[in-house]
C-alpha cells in the first residue's frame, strides 16, 4: 500500500502525461450517495482524510484539502505530512476552490474531474465558474489506472423487500414513476441513485454502511424497465422476482453503451442533483433532455399505510432496546462501572440487536458526553474515547434499520446533576421540539415556514442552533432522505400527508456541552375549515424525556400537558414488551410533572 504523498506522486505523473493543470477529487461516489463502498473512496485515497465531507485538489506543485468546521481538527492531524494545506471551508480568510485555482494557474490550463464523481448539475456549474476564470473542465478518470490495489465494486447478494413491509408493489410504483414521466413529456428516466432503484424495485441489500442499499443503476422507459447490476448480486430467488415484475437485467457496467444506443427521438428524464456526469456523456446528444427532481425521490417521500404502520412497529423495537440500555447505563453510573462513548454505543447496538428483524444501526452512533456533545457530529474514536462517570450530561444520537422502518432518536440526559444553566438550555429545546411537535398549519405549507417554531424560544434568549430542525427519513432505506426537510434555508417542496420527518432542535455550547432532542414525525391531517385544509405531526418516537433536566419554572401548563401526555402514550406503547423490573423504570420515568 502506498503512502499519501507516493500516491499524489502518481496522480501528478498522470496529470503531466495528460496535460491536465488541477485534479478535483470530491468525497463521492457515481450515485451521489451519503454513505460510500471502499471502492470509490478516492479522496480519501489520495489524500489520508476520511472525513465525509471534504474536497481534495491537486496541482502540478500544490495540493489543498478542503474541508468544513466539523473536520478541522480532524483534517489537521490526517494531513499531516501528506503534501496536502488544509483549507478551512467558511472560514472568510479561506478561498473557494475556483478562486484558489485561478490563482493558482495560468489561463486556458485544463482542470480535470472524474465525471463518475460529479452530478451532472455540479458539473455544469463548475465548469461555468471555471469558465468565468479562464480555466477548462475537461471530464477524465485518473485515479483507475494508478489506484492498483483498489477494492473491487461490492459484490453481496441483494434480496427481494417483501411487499408485506413495502406495502405497494413494483408493478405498482412503475405505474405511477410512469405517469409522472408522462407529465414531463419524457419516455426514458435514467436512474442512478441507489435508495431510488431500491425503492422502486422492491430490493435491499448490504453494499454500503448504514443503509441497506445495492449497488445499481436502472433505466425505466413507457414499456420496459431495466436494473444495471453484477449477475453476481442477483440470487435464483430475486432473478425469479424481477422476472416475474417485468424487470430486465443487464451487467451494471453496461448502462453507459445501453444509453449510448438510444434514438435521437427519446426524451430522455433525469435528476440532474444526483446523475453523474458520466452517465449524462452516454446519452445522445440529439436526445431531449428533462432535468428535474426524480419522481422517485418525491413518490417514495409519502408513505404508504404499511410503510407507516411497519414505522410504529419499528419504533415500539427501538422503544423497548432504549429503556434496557438506559436501565443498564443508569445502574453502570450508580456502580461506578467503567463506561466510555464508545462503550455504550456499543451496548445499545447490541440490545438493538435483539430486537426481531433488526438489520443494523441507521447511522453511526453520536455518544456525546461532556463537551464533545457540542460537537454536532461527532464520532468517538479510540483516541478520543471520553470516560463517562457520574457528572455532566449525555447526548446521545441514534437509530436502527428494521425490515420494519427505519428510526433515529436523540436524548440528552443527566449523568450527574444537572447545572441550573443546563437545565434552564435544555428548556428552551424542549419548547422548540414541542412547539414543532403541536404545529398546525395549512395544506401547502414548507418546512423552512415552520423553522422558527423550534427556535423562537432560543432565539428570544439570543442563542440559536447551526443545523437542520428536520430532515427526511427513509422506510427501511436512509435515515436522511429528502426532499422535504425543515430548516432555515429555502426548500420549495410543500410538506404532505405520509411524510416522515425528524424534529431535532438543538443548543450548543462550545467545550462545554450539547443539547438535542429528536423524535421523528409524521405528517398527517389536522381537519378542514372554510379556510382549507389543515395538517400537523404525529410523534412517532417511543422514548421518555429525562425530567431531571427539565426546569419547569420556564413550561407553560400547555407545554406540560404535552410532556404528560406523551410520556403516558409513551408508557402504555412500551410496557407489553418489557420485563417487571423494566415496567418500574420506565414508570418513574414516565411520571407526570405538575408545577
Amino acid at each position: 500500500m502506498n503512502t499519501t504523498l507516493e500516491n499524489l506522486e502518481l496522480l501528478r505523473n498522470a496529470m503531466k502525461i495528460n496535460n491536465i493543470g488541477a485534479y478535483i477529487v470530491p468525497g463521492t461516489d457515481p450515485h451521489a450517495s451519503e454513505y460510500i463502498a471502499d471502492c470509490w473512496k478516492e479522496r480519501e485515497w489520495i489524500s489520508g482524510f476520511n472525513g465525509s465531507a471534504g474536497t481534495a485538489v491537486v496541482t502540478l506543485s500544490n495540493a489543498g484539502l478542503w474541508t468544513d468546521s466539523r473536520y478541522f481538527l480532524q483534517a489537521a492531524n490526517q494531513l499531516k505530512n501528506s503534501g496536502y494545506e488544509l483549507m478551512k471551508d467558511g472560514l472568510p480568510q479561506t478561498p473557494n476552490i475556483v478562486s484558489w485555482l485561478a490563482a493558482t494557474l495560468n489561463k486556458g490550463e485544463k482542470v480535470a474531474v472524474n465525471p463518475q464523481m460529479f452530478s451532472y448539475n455540479a458539473y455544469q456549474k463548475l465548469k461555468a465558474e471555471l469558465e468565468f476564470n479562464s480555466l477548462c473542465l475537461v471530464s477524465i478518470d485518473l485515479i483507475s489506472d494508478i489506484w492498483t490495489d483498489r477494492p473491487a465494486i461490492p459484490k453481496n447478494p441483494c434480496f427481494v423487500y417483501d411487499i408485506a413491509y413495502a406495502g405497494q408493489s413494483t408493478t405498482e410504483k412503475l405505474a405511477a414513476v410512469r405517469a409522472e414521466l408522462a407529465k414531463a413529456h419524457a419516455n426514458v428516466f435514467v436512474i442512478s441513485s441507489l435508495d431510488d432503484v431500491a425503492w422502486l424495485f422492491n430490493i435491499r441489500g448490504n453494499d454500503v454502511d448504514f443503509n441497506p442499499l445495492t449497488i445499481a443503476y436502472a433505466v425505466v422507459e413507457e414499456n420496459n424497465a431495466t436494473l444495471f447490476i453484477d449477475e453476481k448480486k442477483i440470487t435464483a430467488k430475486v432473478a425469479a422476482y424481477l422476472k416475474s415484475e417485468n424487470i430486465d437485467v443487464k451487467p451494471y457496467l453496461s448502462i453507459c453503451s445501453e444509453l449510448q444506443k438510444l434514438s435521437a427521438d427519446k426524451a430522455v428524464f433525469i435528476d440532474g442533483n444526483k446523475l453523474n456526469e458520466q452517465l449524462f456523456e452516454s446519452i445522445p446528444a440529439k436526445c431531449a433532455i428533462r432535468n428535474a427532481m426524480s419522481p422517485v425521490f418525491k413518490l417514495k417521500a409519502v408513505k404508504n399505510d404499511v410503510e407507516i404502520k411497519g414505522t410504529r412497529a419499528a419504533m415500539i423495537k427501538d422503544g423497548v432496546a432504549l429503556v434496557k440500555f438506559f436501565k443498564w447505563f443508569e445502574e453502570s453510573v450508580r456502580k461506578q462501572e467503567e463506561l466510555s462513548e464508545i462503550i455504550i454505543a456499543n451496548k445499545l447496538h447490541d440490545f438493538r440487536a435483539e430486537q426481531h428483524n433488526f438489520i443494523g444501526e441507521s447511522f453511526e452512533t453520536i455518544a456525546g458526553y461532556a463537551e464533545h456533545g457540542a460537537i454536532v457530529h461527532y464520532s468517538a474514536k479510540p483516541e478520543t474515547d471520553k470516560r463517562i462517570v457520574a457528572k455532566d450530561i449525555l447526548l446521545l444520537d441514534s437509530g436502527g434499520q428494521y425490515f420494519e422502518g427505519t428510526t433515529d432518536i436523540t436524548r440528552t440526559i443527566a449523568v450527574g446533576t444537572p447545572s441550573i444553566k443546563q437545565k434552564n438550555d435544555f428548556t428552551l429545546v424542549l419548547k422548540g421540539h414541542i412547539a414543532l411537535a403541536t404545529a398546525i398549519f395549512p395544506a401547502g405549507t414548507r418546512g423552512s415556514q415552520l423553522d422558527i417554531l423550534a427556535r423562537k424560544a432560543m432565539w428570544n434568549e439570543h442563542i440559536n442552533y447551526g443545523h437542520g430542525t428536520g430532515h427526511g427519513v427513509g422506510h427501511f432505506l436512509c435515515v436522511h432522505e429528502g426532499p422535504q426537510n425543515i430548516r432555515m434555508e429555502e426548500n420549495p417542496t410543500v410538506l404532505q400527508v405520509g411524510m416522515i420527518l425528524s424534529n431535532e432542535p438543538g443548543l450548543y455550547r462550545t467545550n462545554e456541552y450539547g443539547i438535542r432532542i429528536e423524535n421523528l414525525v409524521r405528517v398527517e391531517e389536522a381537519g378542514n375549515s372554510e379556510f382549507g385544509q389543515f395538517l400537523k405531526f404525529e410523534t412517532l418516537t417511543l422514548f421518555p424525556i429525562d425530567m431531571q433536566m427539565i426546569n419547569i419554572d420556564l413550561l407553560s401548563y400547555k407545554e406540560i400537558e404535552w410532556i404528560n401526555a406523551y410520556h403516558s402514550f409513551v408508557y402504555a406503547k412500551l410496557i407489553p414488551n418489557l420485563s417487571e423490573e423494566e415496567r418500574v423504570w420506565l414508570s418513574k420515568m414516565c411520571e407526570p410533572i405538575r408545577k
